[in-house]
């Protein structure tokens, strides 16, 4: 406290500006607390008690900055709140936080060794740690940290397409056949949108089909290459997903490793979501073959709860990002530096600036070690088996749970258009800001919710105040009729 009196006026707003971020953390965990203070955009735009987006032609006092400050936190969304249940990404864990604001105050770029040399060493530490649990041998292995499991997804076909074919790196894609890569209807966009963006074309992706729990059926795959062949397409890779985004499925790895290896195929893991799996004892079998894999991603921002930021292209082959991606820019990558210039690790990437989203992982790692990381599916359990007993909603399939996720159908009796119901609930869900989860529809299934589990600290109360919530903010919506041809 001694230290406090002698701060001058500027670092005194500093302390102010700590107290701001404390204040709002623990806020975040407290349960009388709105998860949002909902304003619609044009609100928001005409300014707030005093908030404004508009930028000033004179600089602000550092009074005014420090309520900006506090205003941008109290319009936005708590998602580190327990009841805070719309997306994977979710909780506020105190390590990784500290973890971010330390990775700030460095502000340093993740492309060489000689600006970045502490966490360049931490990156191939967990690198290697993460290998180690997919089940690679200390030969195998590559990888690099980027900004969010679709890029990652896309670093995976990219890899696929130059280990088959190098010269499109210098030639393009005028000089290879026509590619055909395939992905479970199920999937995550991403893999579509990398299709796109290499220029491979979403006409040569193939959705294979699913079963009714939103695993990838292997002789459905195998039909796929058949018909692609047929076709003069030339197969390539294929992507299969640990924990995918709205069923929380997990395709047959083994299985589809078989018709890869059979075909001579590039095969993916999507595991942004379920790769967090691996940590666990109990539950790491939903993954079995993935050491099969040529490639996972991996998200650790997402069921090992590190804040945003942190996913991970892992690669088998070693050496195939750097060949893939290196283009030696003399400014940054001269091979007479005077340290091992393996360890300037920019030139395996399609970037150049690098955000260093290692460190906070690695400080959480070393606090929790893997034992205590693996998450606990008992909220998603409760909250099945709670469903299972209410005659007002039903689930949108019936399996026993052992995914740390959950989907859910609401339905209201009448002739209510059952799919107006989820959005007009989380319309007003909303708006109340009590709590928050996720709607949508899927193939021949109207909207339902969708309710994620991910943060440790959500309790059984927390989700039965969801469901009375639900309930609560339905009881109301006996008006909405059926009008014919209306989509979900």
């Amino acid at each position: 406290m001694t230290e406090c009196i002698f701060l001058n006026s500027s670092q005194g707003k500093y302390f102010i500006l700590l107290n701001i971020l404390l204040a709002y953390i623990n806020k975040s965990q407290n349960r009388s607390s709105k998860v949002l203070d909902f304003h619609y955009p044009h609100q928001l735009k005409e300014g707030r008690e005093g908030f404004s987006l508009e930028l000033p032609d004179q600089p602000e006092n550092l009074e005014q900055l420090l309520v900006d400050c506090r205003d941008t936190l109290k319009y936005g969304v708590k998602t580190g709140h327990p009841r805070f249940f719309n997306q994977l990404s979710t909780g506020l864990d105190i390590i990784g936080l500290a973890g971010e604001w330390l990775t700030s105050t460095a502000n340093t770029n993740m492309f060489t060794y000689e600006v970045a040399p502490v966490f360049i060493l931490m990156e191939e530490v967990i690198l290697k740690k993460m290998q180690t649990f997919i089940g690679w041998s200390e030969e195998e292995g590559d990888g690099i940290f980027s900004p969010g499991g679709t890029m990652s997804n896309l670093y995976s076909v990219l890899l696929a397409r130059y280990h088959f074919f190098p010269h499109v790196k210098t030639e393009g894609m005028h000089a290879l056949p026509r590619l055909a890569l395939f992905t479970s209807a199920h999937s995550h966009y991403s893999i579509k949108k990398s299709a796109v963006t290499l220029g491979i074309g979403s006409e040569n992706v193939f959705l294979v089909k699913c079963d009714e729990r939103g695993k990838m059926i292997p002789a459905e795959l195998e039909y796929s290459i058949q018909t692609a062949k047929g076709k003069g397409l030339f197969p390539f890779y294929v992507n299969t997903t640990a924990g995918t985004t709205v069923y929380g499925a997990f395709d047959p790895i083994s299985d589809i490793a078989d018709i890869c290896e059979n075909h001579g195929l590039w095969l993916h893991v999507d595991g942004a979501w379920g790769g967090g799996l691996l940590l666990s004892e109990r539950h790491r079998t939903k993954l079995r073959g993935i050491e099969r894999a040529s490639s996972v991603t991996w998200n650790p921002h997402k069921m090992m709860c590190v804040p945003l930021q942190c996913s991970a292209i892992l690669v088998r082959k070693k050496g195939l990002l750097q060949k893939c991606n290196q283009l030696s820019a003399e400014y940054l990558f001269q091979m007479d530096k005077h340290y091992d210039t393996s360890y300037d690790t920019g030139d395996k990437t399609i970037q150049c600036g690098r955000h260093v989203d290692v460190f906070k992982l690695w400080l959480m790692w070393k606090a929790k070690v893997v034992h205590s990381t693996h998450p606990s599916t008992k909220p998603s359990a409760y909250l099945h088996c709670k469903l299972q007993n209410r005659k007002d909603f039903q689930l949108v399939f019936q399996s026993k749970v052992s995914a740390p996720a959950t989907t859910v159908l609401r339905r209201l009796k009448g002739s209510v258009h059952v799919s107006k119901v989820a959005p007009k609930i989380k319309a007003k869900m909303m708006e109340s800001g009590a709590t928050m989860v996720g709607y949508q529809p899927l193939g021949d299934k109207v909207n339902f919710f969708r309710c994620v589990f991910s943060n440790p600290a959500t309790q059984k109360a927390d989700v039965d105040f969801l469901v009375d919530e639900i309930a609560r903010l339905g009881s109301n919506l006996s008006h909405l009729k059926y009008e014919p041809n209306q989509g979900v």
